[in-house]
């Protein structure tokens, strides 16, 4: 027993890279993202996205087009993005007395991106200024604050949860 013991050092050497790949391949699996796709749980973006965002009633509070406050054109308007079998994408609804707007809205798996489609039955002209996609620039519930993906557009959208 004890040759065998005094040759562990050895053993550790002559396998060192296999050892490594290992704790490697353990460390890269172990990932939050990963452990909670292979075990069916939610990350914790998706768990914050679902349980602040998702099927909660929102309200423009705020709303720039190049500098010019266009907020009054939504008011009365309550949005609602609806979970379906994704935490990336889904239902979106835009209602205003009694009259429903449907549409679609999707987002990238960190939750930096949101894009917003109202389309149905007609979309009034104030949603040409939302149908586009957002980046978020700060998600402090209860209000989001958008500007525009991958633009410089002086446009920016703060939608309030009720």
């Amino acid at each position: 027993m004890v040759p065998k013991v005094k040759n562990m050092p050895a053993i550790f050497y002559k396998y060192r890279f296999i050892i490594a790949v290992a704790c490697s391949l353990l460390l890269l699996l172990s990932s939050c993202k990963k452990l909670a796709l292979l075990s069916g749980d939610q990350s914790t973006l998706e768990q914050y996205f679902a349980d602040n965002v998702l099927n909660r009633t929102f309200i423009v509070d705020f709303a720039t087009d190049s500098s010019i406050d266009i907020t009054t054109k939504y008011s009365g308007y309550d949005f609602i993005l609806k979970k379906d079998t994704s935490f990336y994408n889904g239902n979106m609804t835009g209602t205003k007395n009694g009259v429903t707007y449907s549409g679609t809205w999707s987002s990238n798996s960190d939750y930096s991106k949101l894009v917003i489609n109202l389309s149905s039955p007609t979309i009034p002209a104030e949603f040409i200024f939302l149908n586009r996609a957002w980046k978020f620039t700060k998600k402090g519930v209860p209000v989001l604050n958008l500007a525009p993906w991958g633009s410089i557009d002086p446009k920016v959208l703060y939608m309030r949860r009720l």
